[in-house]
């Protein structure tokens, strides 16, 4: 009789919750917002100042278009800004006192076939002024990294390069290159670099977020830096700046993924789109929306975008989060780019 009163409650507090989740995932709407002018995969994303910036950007051939963007939602609008002095892709980027951050990426290579050379090359834009500063170089090369800010010092983790001491000089799916788990952090008020505890599982296409002064890497790839030949992970690992030291495994993504979009609001960090490839015949893009609760170590599920993509430009405004762009087809092999220019919005409050 016990053991049938506590089934009974265990079911109500399961149907409970998952009413609650339906409920909220009915008071998530999306809308659309001024599409993007230069459809792209590999465009990037951060808000700053109360607007949304989106840059970067990858042609044909592999070739960086070096874009920058601005989007004010108060008026809807896009406006083109001066384009990177390096046309580069894949860097780490991130937020800081209303300027953006770029660190590393890959260019082409001067001559020859088409690949992705690993650079070391830091930036600053300054959106109030629409200029660009170089900044002191990482301490290595690497393109397809993340960037997060705490203690108004910036970290910058993981990524992809040529294995050390090679001969390579370019990242390119049929040639040897690795996963790295590098984290260099960069302080802004002396433009100088610290080297500090290396990320303990290497991996490239992540996202990111910060919870209480703790970051939190999430997913990626694993292997190498190209869907077609890397395997993803939905491994979500804790670092905290404080202590240099990187804490015990979280709860694993729902859905494992990478080079997608990311942002954090109040305490949750949303994780949109990306692709994978599996053992079998098949490559996709995700529609997938999610949330990762740091406090709870628990996973949510948000209404998914209309069309699925990688390589989108994503970031949180006023409890609304922007996705912009990217790729609807999965592995970028030549014929198959679909470059959308949709521009989402999903009201995660539910106002």
């Amino acid at each position: 009789m016990i053991a049938a009163i506590r089934l009974l409650r265990l079911c109500v507090t399961v149907l409970l919750a998952a009413l609650f989740l339906v409920s909220a995932a009915h008071a998530q709407k999306w809308s659309r917002a001024a599409p993007f002018p230069e459809a792209s995969e590999e465009l990037y994303g951060v808000a700053a100042n109360g607007k949304f910036y989106a840059f970067g950007g990858l042609g044909p051939g592999w070739t960086p278009k070096g874009l920058m963007y601005e989007y004010d939602p108060a008026g809807d609008t896009w406006t083109k800004k001066k384009n990177m002095p390096l046309p580069l892709h894949h860097p780490a980027w991130v937020e800081l006192n209303g300027k953006i951050y770029l660190f590393g990426g890959f260019v082409k290579p001067e001559k020859g076939p088409s690949a992705w050379v690993p650079i070391d090359n830091s930036w600053e834009y300054d959106p109030g002024n629409d200029t660009w500063k170089a900044l002191a170089s990482l301490p290595g090369k690497r393109g397809a990294a993340a960037a997060a800010v705490v203690g108004g010092k910036i970290y910058v983790i993981g990524g992809a390069s040529t294995h050390p001491g090679s001969k390579e000089t370019a990242v390119h799916p049929a040639r040897p290159h690795r996963s790295v788990d590098t984290n260099e952090v960069y302080e802004p008020a002396t433009n100088t670099w610290e080297t500090r505890q290396t990320m303990p599982t290497a991996r490239n296409h992540a996202y990111i977020g910060v919870v209480n002064n703790k970051i939190y890497v999430i997913g990626g790839r694993v292997g190498a830096a190209f869907i077609t030949r890397a395997s993803n992970t939905g491994i979500v690992e804790e670092y905290d700046p404080a202590t240099d030291q990187w804490g015990a495994l979280k709860a694993s993504m729902l859905n494992p993924r990478s080079a997608g979009a990311s942002g954090t609001y109040k305490g949750k960090i949303y994780v949109a789109g990306g692709e994978e490839r599996s053992s079998g015949p098949w490559q996709r893009t995700f529609r997938a929306v999610e949330a990762y609760d740091p406090v709870s170590n628990r996973w949510s599920i948000l209404p998914d975008m209309t069309f699925p993509r990688h390589g989108l430009a994503g970031d949180i405004i006023n409890g609304k989060l922007h996705l912009v762009s990217g790729d609807i087809a999965s592995g970028g092999g030549p014929g198959t780019h679909i470059d959308t220019d949709v521009h989402e919005v999903l009201d995660i409050e539910g106002k």
